[in-house]
């Protein structure tokens, strides 16, 4: 349930109305946009009779959301979010962003990459330093000493890092370093305990929809780590599993303004994992941006042939300049006041 509060609404009266509802046992959650002043009501809200709360002065009216995610929910939030990454660096609300980087840290060809994404125009930098790997055979990444490595060369580069988090345990080591993006993948897109605990820090979170996980499940997720009072959390459409074989995953790109729609969180899209070969990248890259991303994670390697990991769909630094100036033009049409 909302309460749409009237422009002019003292702040005396809002404050008096939210210890009210949180008297019966809910929590509020107050926005504020350029029109209206929205209360949200999270709870068992039938302790609450809208036709009394709908009589107070201060109240336009009461609306009832009937979607089970609440902090997530753009009519809770009517305004999008803003996300502050560090650096500077800003998402959603009009601000867009490139994420790049190799899939995972293998060592000093790190900064060389990084240098050349951030020339092209990458604004954040992106490395696996612990990879979930489908086999427990494959690469699992240099855990520490790739955190290390990463923030050695996001300092030099002043770039925000946005790296996988996959155990609630690591915690403390990626807070330690002061990584200022946690990365929930695919696998880990319900995994609850670990969104719970990324929930408890304010360190902002890309969650990444899961392999085979609907777009309700994506803003439940999202809902998890809100609940525990992050509210900062960008959303990734990365694709999803299909009966199709030709294309590792299938990219859903009616998740980006669907997503919009419903929330009001960033969303972020990866056309990387979701096509998973080079050759269309660039083009799912430029669909993304069309479709209205807030922003692009895309893997970079100085030489994908030799890449401990998800080589085939690695851009080299020369693929990733042409797709970034076809970014620029994709922008400069859709968003001409952004780009």
């Amino acid at each position: 349930m909302i309460a749409i509060l009237k422009k002019d609404a003292p702040e005396q009266a809002i404050t008096h109305l939210r210890s009210w509802i949180e008297g019966k046992g809910l929590t509020t959650h107050l926005s504020r946009g350029e029109n209206e002043i929205i209360v949200g009501l999270v709870g068992d809200t039938t302790k609450i009779d809208p036709f009394l709360l709908e009589s107070m002065d201060i109240v336009e009216r009461v609306q009832r959301v009937s979607e089970p995610f609440k902090k997530a929910n753009r009519k809770f939030h009517p305004a999008d979010s803003v996300i502050d990454c560090g650096h500077g660096v800003l998402i959603g609300g009009g601000h867009f962003q490139v994420i790049a980087g190799p899939c995972s840290v293998e060592g000093d060809n790190l900064i060389r990459i990084a240098r050349r994404a951030k020339a092209a125009g990458a604004t954040m930098l992106r490395g696996g330093a612990y990879k979930p790997r489908t086999s427990p055979y494959a690469y699992q990444g240099m855990g520490e000493a790739g955190l290390d490595l990463l923030r050695e060369a996001a300092d030099e580069l002043d770039m925000p890092i946005v790296t996988e988090i996959m155990d609630p345990r690591d915690l403390p080591r990626f807070l330690d370093r002061g990584i200022e993006v946690l990365q929930i993948g695919a696998r880990n897109a319900q995994n609850f305990p670990l969104l719970k605990e990324v929930g408890k820090t304010r360190t902002p979170v890309l969650l990444k929809r899961g392999m085979s996980g609907t777009v309700d499940e994506l803003l439940m997720a999202a809902e998890y780590i809100m609940s525990e009072g992050n509210p900062n959390v960008i959303l990734c459409e990365r694709g999803i599993r299909t009966y199709e074989t030709r294309t590792r995953n299938t990219f859903d790109l009616n998740a980006i303004p669907t997503l919009h729609y419903l929330s009001h969180l960033p969303v972020v899209a990866d056309p990387s994992h979701a096509t998973g070969y080079t050759r269309y990248v660039g083009p799912m890259a430029l669909a993304a941006t069309a479709a209205g991303a807030d922003g692009l994670e895309i893997e970079v390697h100085d030489d994908p042939s030799r890449a401990w990991s998800d080589g085939a769909q690695a851009l080299t630094p020369d693929m990733f300049d042409e797709t970034m100036e076809k970014i620029r033009q994709i922008r400069a049409v859709v968003c001409p006041d952004e780009a």
